[in-house]
């Protein structure tokens, strides 16, 4: 009997899990949301094809949104939408939703979690620039499919090493930081060389086999007549280490800051990502304009 009771406890938990597991998976599949049906049947499924490769590529997430009803302010639907639906990746909630408000006439970008630093003030305006004829001509499929491809530009181009985010309501800023790979390199290597010449200094002080290499290292760290202690060639490596470390700093000040171009056109702009609190208090980063 209690045989019994355990199998039935066992395939009732795998049946909970598989349907856990296909109800993730179903609201994972969805992310065009097209509730005022501007987009033909093979438009969407071209516009979710692109957004899972974005979203795998980019470990983040994105989502296209359509509405023809919308009586309130387009970014606390935007919002509001991200956050009802479950979208984001990780804890952070990391990705960006884009809105097409045929109601007031707006587009819409809404970012959350680590896209806040992709998608920067500037680089938000030059997507809507992009976006913005195609809205313009009533050609919402192409208003969307660009959206996609700049937003896979800022990806590529990476989070600006002058970008710093802002709190509108507060003022409070976070600024990004960042080390390039030639700087971890070059210290990689300046640390190895330093902890090297070290190494070798002190075998070669310890490795002296004759007795007139003993006698003259005891010399060395004696106390000399003038009341001086001289620590020999370990002092000189000390000061040569400091040196090094002085310039690696500078160097790690001086580098060059800004995003870089891909796929012919470029979205390197950097600086400010402002973001807002929405109605529930998480922080939203986003932009937008009229198209009509």
């Amino acid at each position: 009997m209690k045989q019994l009771k355990g199998v039935v406890f066992g395939w009732l938990v795998l049946a909970l899990v598989f349907l856990g597991a296909g109800t993730a998976l179903a609201a994972g599949e969805i992310r065009v949301f097209d509730m005022a049906g501007l987009f033909k049947e093979e438009e969407t499924a071209k516009l979710t094809e692109t957004i899972e490769t974005l979203r795998e590529k980019m470990n983040m997430d994105a989502a296209i949104v359509t509405t023809e009803e919308n009586p309130g302010s387009v970014m606390e639907f935007a919002d509001n939408f991200y956050e009802e639906q479950g979208l984001g990746v990780g804890s952070s909630h990391d990705g960006a939703l884009f809105l097409i408000d045929l109601e007031n006439g707006e587009l819409w970008i809404s970012t959350e979690g680590k896209m806040v630093r992709f998608l920067t003030d500037g680089r938000i305006e030059a997507i809507l620039d992009d976006a913005f004829e195609y809205a313009a001509d009533g050609d919402f499929y192409s208003t969307a499919m660009v959206f996609l491809e700049d937003l896979e530009i800022c990806y590529d181009n990476g989070i600006a090493d002058d970008q710093y985010t802002q709190d509108v309501d507060t003022g409070k800023i976070s600024r990004y930081h960042s080390i390039k790979w030639y700087e971890a390199l070059f210290a990689l290597v300046v640390s190895a060389v330093c902890g090297g010449a070290a190494v070798l200094s002190v075998v070669r002080s310890y490795g002296m086999r004759d007795e007139s290499g003993r006698l003259a290292a005891n010399f060395n760290l004696s106390y000399r007549k003038d009341s001086s202690f001289r620590l020999g060639n370990l002092l000189t490596d000390m000061m040569i280490g400091s040196y090094v470390t002085q310039s690696v700093i500078r160097s790690a000040q001086n580098r060059n800051s800004g995003g870089h171009s891909s796929g012919g056109r470029s979205l390197s702009s950097g600086g400010r990502s402002s973001v807002h609190r929405s109605s529930s208090g998480r922080s939203h980063g986003g932009g937008g304009r009229k198209f009509r």
